[in-house]
């Protein structure tokens, strides 16, 4: 892959951020979520935990679609795109169960959190090598329970990955940064 080659995304992701005339700087943010999101989708799964592993690889590739809406969120803070996402999705035929994470994405300490919304938020961290102590608190709360491992295992494994996942970062921030923020 060269230095600005962008993972792939799944076909009818790819193709609704066409029809959505999608920004280059998102389509190449959630390709990267969704890269990261596949390694720890694979990890979860050899460790145990019992998930929908295809609800979160298309949660990671659309969390932020909203922002083809509301794209100065590219830049600046913002969380308008999410309820906008997904509203999007739903009007674009996708599923409730899997337009949800562009509303949830960022909120993983609510009550009846899933399994797939917190490892859909870990991935939109991880990318960029951000760590969330209690969000990964709940993910390794999970895969504790799942694995029947002690915490502190689960912990240990979990921040291995992580820790390896971040050492691309650099990597992953230049590949989005390559991608222009504005179509055309």
């Amino acid at each position: 892959m060269t230095a600005t080659a962008l993972p792939p995304l799944p076909p009818d992701v790819a193709e609704l951020l066409r029809a959505l005339d999608a920004p280059p700087r998102l389509v190449a943010h959630l390709a990267l979520v969704h890269e990261v999101a596949e390694e720890i989708t694979g990890f979860c799964a050899r460790e145990g935990l019992v998930f929908d592993c295809e609800a979160v690889l298309y949660g990671a590739a659309t969390h932020d679609i909203g922002k083809t809406v509301h794209p100065e969120e590219l830049s600046a803070p913002g969380s308008r795109h999410e309820p906008a996402g997904h509203a999007l999705l739903l009007a674009h035929g996708v599923p409730e169960h899997l337009a949800r994470f562009a509303r949830t994405h960022a909120s993983w300490d609510g009550p009846g959190v899933t399994v797939e919304s917190l490892l859909v938020s870990l991935a939109d961290k991880a990318w960029k090598d951000k760590r969330v102590r209690d969000l990964e608190d709940l993910v390794v709360e999970r895969l504790a329970a799942a694995g029947g491992r002690e915490r502190w295992e689960a912990f240990l494994a979990l921040d291995d990955l992580l820790t390896r996942i971040g050492e691309d970062a650099p990597r992953r921030l230049a590949v989005q940064a390559a991608h222009p923020v504005r179509t055309g």
